[in-house]
């Protein structure tokens, strides 16, 4: 116990601060007044403390936090920091005192508040020299002025009223501008409690106004990826306004110009230089884009600016490489004790402006593997494997025949022609192909709303089955499965998605965030089958170009309520995410790749992906061992789907080895339903009256390690209700406790039944966070 003390790093005199308290203070500010007590004074945090006493003997002294040792010329100070901010929050008779208990080397500091009467504004008048900026300030005060009669006198609202004002002045063609220019007088009248406030806005000295400045010309200079300015370079006048000098020699003229959003003529606006500069930096071409620089010229009477930007572009080419790691068994590295694992790693290469216009090549190759449990049939070997190559081209514009308005307000549009590839392989069972060609629209209509059409996708998939499972599932009347994984099928389909809020995902605001996204796939080519009249495949199914072709409706929606909790940077998140799709017309079954799966590291944590449902499905029901391990990560989808996640999330440590340590805890739950009852699925169909009995609950928890350019993230996740088994046996965590980490007879009964272990923990490593 004494290794672990708080205090056992001090010397004989000193004391460790412990708790802070206010006390006295209206609930507003009470929580905002512990704020202005000195850093120095802060009560650590247990775990940061006991990090920085480990680490501190081998000289990392960076690592954790140093303890708050009490320092009583820091608590006056803090004493007179609470003060000031009570008076600036209208307190203006408050006063603070201090009072400091000692014990057992800890302080207990409590800072007790007499905050006098708050003073209300009474009259608001003001000032300006310059009649066009009057007329200007009282046109938008009642926009954005936080300084009302009646209300709180407020210093801080009196320094956000004038940054306001210096915006709109900014905005109006007025660069000259300063906030010295804005200032107050107020006057109290203490036996009242009220204030008079006037607003002073005064002219540049020795004019009678303040000059209105319009953009005249600009310079556009792009240096090498190096910075350098100087050899040979492309230069260009391209119009009365813009000179394009480009010593990369990479660039159009256009693919930047696009994006600047100051023209000739046009009178000076902050927010279109801000817009300008924050579309060219989102093209991802450009290393560093700051904001333009601004030189007036000597025409004293047009009051005309001239503007450069300098640009310093990215490297041409650069390659990105993520991984995911996936566990189920009692250790994190028992590769080999018969567990299920798996691991997927991705490579994405990029090529920047291969055609001087900001466009984007990415080729990207993905390649997944999971390896068997502890199975009688396939033990230790590789289960299956998917590996993907597919080659993205994305213009920062929309590419369309028609003449449409610029989508760039809100951010840059993209056109994306994408063409992949994908080989899936299913150990004596399958080998799929499909080949996926599409057109993508995104676009901003605001800030908050973003929209992503696909107009075209053509997708071409081919089976072909190990000829020894296809006649063991013949034989066993599972044809749905030789119909569902060995064919080959084509569609056209056209997706839409819509998003809300996206752009708040990596922020503690309290917000909704939303994604909907619709995929109809078929419409097209059932016309046009009905039209030619083209022949029926065997099974009734219209064919184009000698293959059978799908119909089907899809759509998904992500619901996500976002929730701050204060200090610590404390989140909770909820999460509903259902889908549907429905086969329809010329097709009675969704094709493999629009149906849906449960399980997985951004889903329901606990179960491995695609080994979860559909409903109360449960594998023992094979009697055929191989044909059983032959089938999975394949037999357990559906047509509907339901996943709900709760999680919440805290900060740990500020500073653990050079990143900062936060938090999991979470609940997931949900499953896959079928449409009907199924032959191969028995338990499978989604029935209301037994929604809660066939949805499985996980829990867990988890660790991120934010480097703030990305998040490596470890969840343990832990099955809590299992809809596979029936009663009270679903709730395996609670009954079958004692069988967590050892070889009990419940898992003995699973083995013998099912031919692989049950595995109640599950292991998920990877890169951003879950949702």
């Amino acid at each position: 116990m004494s290794g672990c003390s708080l205090t056992r790093g001090l010397k004989e005199n000193e004391y460790l601060v412990r708790k802070i308290k206010v006390d006295s203070v209206d609930q507003e500010f009470s929580d905002a007044s512990l704020l202005y007590v000195d850093r120095l004074q802060q009560p650590n945090s247990w775990f940061n403390l006991q990090l920085y006493y480990l680490f501190n003997k081998k000289g990392n002294k960076d690592i954790g936090e140093p303890p708050a040792i009490l320092d009583s010329a820091l608590i006056e100070f803090s004493r007179l920091q609470i003060e000031k901010f009570l008076r600036n929050k209208g307190y203006l008779k408050a006063s603070v005192a201090s009072a400091i208990k000692t014990q057992k080397k800890k302080a207990f500091i409590t800072f007790t508040a007499k905050q006098g009467p708050m003073f209300r504004i009474r009259n608001v008048q003001d000032s300006i020299a310059d009649p066009n900026v009057q007329v200007l300030y009282r046109i938008n005060r009642r926009r954005f002025s936080h300084v009302q009669p009646g209300g709180r006198f407020d210093t801080d609202s009196l320094a956000y009223d004038r940054d306001a004002f210096y915006q709109v002045m900014k905005q109006n063609g007025y660069y000259d501008f300063y906030r010295q220019y804005m200032n107050y007088n107020y006057d109290s009248t203490f036996n009242s409690s009220v204030v008079d406030v006037k607003v002073l806005i005064d002219n540049p000295a020795g004019k009678k106004n303040h000059p209105i400045y319009k953009i005249n010309n600009t310079l556009i200079t792009i240096a090498t990826s190096t910075g350098r300015t100087t050899g040979n370079a492309d230069t260009l006048r391209v119009d009365s306004q813009f000179t394009f000098v480009d010593y990369s020699r990479r660039f159009k003229p256009n693919a930047v110009l696009r994006y600047v959003f100051q023209h000739k003529g046009d009178i000076y606006n902050i927010d279109q230089q801000t817009l300008t500069t924050s579309r060219l930096s989102e093209l991802n071409v450009f290393r560093n884009v700051p904001n333009p620089i601004y030189t007036k010229t000597p025409d004293s009477v047009n009051h005309l600016l001239n503007s450069r930007i300098d640009i310093i572009p990215l490297k041409r080419m650069s390659d990105r490489i993520e991984a995911e790691y996936l566990h189920s068994g009692p250790a994190f590295f028992d590769f080999w004790s018969g567990s299920g694992y798996g691991f997927n790693i991705g490579n994405t290469f990029s090529n920047r402006n291969l055609f001087k216009q900001a466009e984007i090549l990415q080729i990207k190759l993905n390649y997944s593997v999971l390896f068997a449990g502890n199975t009688t049939t396939l033990p230790g070997a590789i289960q299956n494997q998917d590996f993907k190559i597919g080659a993205n081209l994305v213009y920062p514009r929309i590419i369309s025949p028609f003449n449409l308005p610029s989508l760039g307000k809100y951010g840059v549009p993209h056109t994306t022609f994408a063409s992949s590839f994908q080989l899936f392989y299913q150990n004596g069972l399958v080998k799929r192909r499909s080949f996926i060609n599409s057109l993508t629209y995104d676009w901003m209509e605001t800030s908050r709303k973003q929209h992503s059409l696909t107009p075209i996708s053509i997708e071409f998939s081919n089976g072909t089955i190990d000829p020894t499972a296809r006649d063991i599932l013949l034989s066993q009347n599972r044809y749905s499965y030789v119909y569902l994984i060995g064919r080959t099928v084509f569609t056209a389909s056209t997706q839409y998605t819509y998003q809300l809020n996206f752009n708040k995902l990596n922020s503690l605001a309290n917000f909704v965030y939303f994604r909907g996204t619709i995929d109809l796939g078929g419409n097209t080519l059932a016309l046009i089958s009905r039209v030619l009249n083209t022949r029926r495949d065997s099974l009734g199914q219209r064919t184009l170009f000698g293959h059978a072709f799908a119909q089907y409706a899809k759509a998904d929606v992500d619901l996500r309520f976002y929730r701050n909790l204060g200090g610590n940077e404390q989140q909770f998140v909820f999460r509903f995410n259902p889908g549907l799709g429905l086969p329809f017309g010329n097709s009675n079954q969704l094709i493999f790749e629009r149906n849906f799966y449960a399980g997985g590291a951004n889903d329901i944590r606990a179960w491995l992906p695609r080994t979860l449902g559909p409903g109360n499905f449960n594998r023992a029901i094979y009697k055929d061992n191989n044909i059983r391990d032959r089938l999975k990560y394949l037999d357990q989808f559906g047509e509907i789907k339901i996943i709900g996640n709760m999680e919440y999330r805290y900060k740990i440590a500020n500073d653990f080895f050079g990143t900062k340590l936060k938090g999991a805890t979470f609940i997931d739950f949900g499953n896959v339903w079928r449409l009907d009852e199924t032959v191969e699925n028995p338990g499978g169909q989604f029935k209301f009256n037994n929604l809660f009995n066939s949805t499985a609950v996980g829990i867990g928890t988890g660790l991120r390690f934010d480097l703030t350019f990305f998040v490596f993230r470890l969840d343990a996740a832990f099955k809590f209700k299992d809809p596979q088994f029936t009663g009270a046996d679903q709730y395996v965590l609670i009954k079958h406790f004692s069988n967590l980490f050892k070889q009990g007879d419940f898992k003995k009964t699973y083995k013998a039944t099912n031919n692989e272990d049950y595995r109640f923990m599950q292991l998920n490593f990877g890169i951003g966070l879950p949702f």
